[in-house]
């Protein structure tokens, strides 16, 4: 048997989540250790998996498979294309950096005993969600990802609720209520979502016999498997649903914003960076894998949906006072441009949308993280009561610039390769979407900049004049996430050359081709 590293690589954080958890209540400092080791490891084996995938080889790679749950046909089955194996390497980058500068966010509050917080617990959810995430990204049984998707909410549902962010206005009893229906709005939304698709996870069994991703995939080609035209839009909308929570879509999205203000800094990234990517992922996975006829019956709906999201979520974003909902919303705006790019059902568009998946990760991480610090020494969330940090604090105000200049996809930075693919896909095949979404890229720059100007530059206001720049740990949090961007932002070929052939497969599954220019080419000779 060949070693399991799909499995391995899954496994390590969720033993790492279980001993980080055992460490004695005293010893938090070697518990966070802990952690960050552990998820430094799972990097290794994340780089192991891309270095061993072959982009021009079978499209699911490393694969295992062992029975389960025989008498349903339920089996433990893993695999990766390269869209996979680029999520699992943006979770894998990204798990030590949250880990990094959530170092002291579950430490005791030094003002009351009653807010003590288990630091022991926050890292092991935090471990516990990268294993369940990776493993979602691997599983190639549609049931055995329908449990990864349901379990992530419980880690994720205590995350939110428990360990809240203590820059909070009002009483510690207003703040804990907040946390309180943060959490439960985000659970519900999400339960609901789940229940939803696993009645079309059971219709699907009933219709196929099996819960297979690539036996179902083989019986749909070779005519073995007939589907009605009902069922498969039926089937397509319960699992399309459970996604648009996930991702979230409008009108979906109401619990993020939510969620992403009453959590920790570190948290929020791991809630949009990581988890919601689960949702998106989905829709390429198994929403065109599984139903190519219903998916290109529901495209029309859904690009109208994508557009709402992106101009909805950018006009929300410009009117905020809170500097963590300005990014929530900044992000319902960008989930837009990826359900956009995924359903412009063009090799353009699909591949942009999952480069933006990558890098609206690691510029959301950036610049939430960086906003985290800020927020910390402040003790405040609203943007009013900042002004002229660049002035005491230039490296935190450049950092945060930087990463808010690839949230408007600056060119340079990562974002604005994947966000000009999905325009020009989407432009291809349906170019009054395409104009539309461009405001979506006016409205960015405007509240992105707001926001730096309306914070950093100007007078100093007198609470900020004490404020500390960026500490060792902090700086080993921004910098690298900052080279990153740079790197994909002139260099993104590591990433295409892995992700174009599995959108090539998602495109024939769909039986979709490239739109043709309206003006053809000419060739050199007759251009003279």
């Amino acid at each position: 048997m060949s070693f399991p590293l799909l499995t391995v690589t899954a496994a390590v954080p969720a033993v790492g989540a279980i001993l980080t958890a055992a460490v004695p209540a005293a010893r938090r400092t070697a518990a966070k250790w802990l952690a960050l080791l552990v998820s430094l490891a799972t990097l290794a084996l994340a780089a192991v998996i891309f270095v061993r995938f072959e982009p021009g080889g079978e499209r699911y790679q490393l694969t295992e498979s062992h029975a389960w749950i025989k008498d349903f046909g339920v089996r433990y089955e893993l695999g990766v294309d390269g869209i996979g194996v680029a999520l699992i390497g943006l979770t894998a980058l990204l798990i030590p950096f949250i880990v990094l500068a959530g170092w002291h966010d579950a430490d005791p509050a030094e003002t009351s005993s009653k807010r003590w917080r288990p630091t022991q617990g926050f890292f092991a959810l935090i471990l516990m969600v990268e294993a369940m995430v990776i493993l979602s990204f691997e599983a190639t049984d549609v049931f055995l990802f329908y449990i990864l998707f349901e379990a992530m909410l419980i880690p994720m549902y205590f995350l939110i609720g428990g360990f809240g962010d203590r820059a909070h206005a009002g009483s510690d009893e207003n703040a804990a209520a907040q946390r309180s229906y943060a959490a439960v709005k985000f659970l519900l939304y999400n339960l609901v979502g789940g229940l939803i698709m696993l009645a079309a996870v059971i219709g699907l069994y009933v219709v196929a016999g099996n819960f297979s991703l690539t036996e179902i995939a083989e019986a749909r080609a070779n005519g073995s498997l007939e589907m009605a035209t009902s069922t498969e839009r039926w089937l397509f909308l319960g699992f399309f649903f459970a996604f648009a929570v996930k991702a979230p879509l409008w009108p979906l999205h109401t619990w993020l914003p939510n969620a992403m203000g009453e959590a920790t800094a570190p948290v929020a990234v791991l809630i949009t960076a990581v988890v919601d990517k689960v949702g998106t992922f989905a829709m390429l996975r198994f929403c065109l894998g599984l139903f190519p006829e219903a998916s290109t019956w529901a495209t029309p709906a859904i690009v109208v949906l994508a557009l709402i999201s992106i101009v909805y979520g950018a006009l929300l974003a410009v009117g905020q006072r809170d500097i963590k909902r300005l990014i929530a919303y900044a992000s319902i705006s960008h989930f837009g441009f990826i359900v956009l790019g995924i359903f412009a059902m063009t090799s353009q568009g699909q591949s942009g949308a999952t480069l933006y998946m990558v890098n609206h990760g690691i510029s959301t991480a950036a610049l939430m993280l960086v906003a985290g610090f800020l927020i910390s020494r402040r003790g405040s969330r609203l943007i009013a009561d900042y002004g002229g940090v660049q002035k005491v604090a230039p490296v935190l105000a450049g950092t945060f610039l930087i990463g808010g200049l690839a949230t408007l996809s600056l060119p340079g930075l990562a974002p604005f390769v994947s966000e000009f693919l999905v325009l020009v896909g989407t432009y291809a095949r349906y170019p009054v979407a395409g104009v539309i979404a461009t405001t979506g890229i006016v409205l960015a720059a405007l509240y992105t900049l707001v926001l730096y100007q309306r914070t950093m530059t100007g007078p100093v206001r007198e609470e900020v004049k004490t404020l500390p720049d960026l500490r060792a740990r902090e700086l080993a949090v921004a910098v690298p996430l900052i080279a990153v961007l740079i790197f994909l932002g002139v260099f993104p070929k590591p990433l295409t050359d892995v992700v174009n052939p599995a959108v090539r497969h998602t495109m024939s599954d769909v039986q979709q081709k490239d739109p043709q220019p309206a003006v053809p080419i000419q060739n050199a000779e007759a251009a003279k």
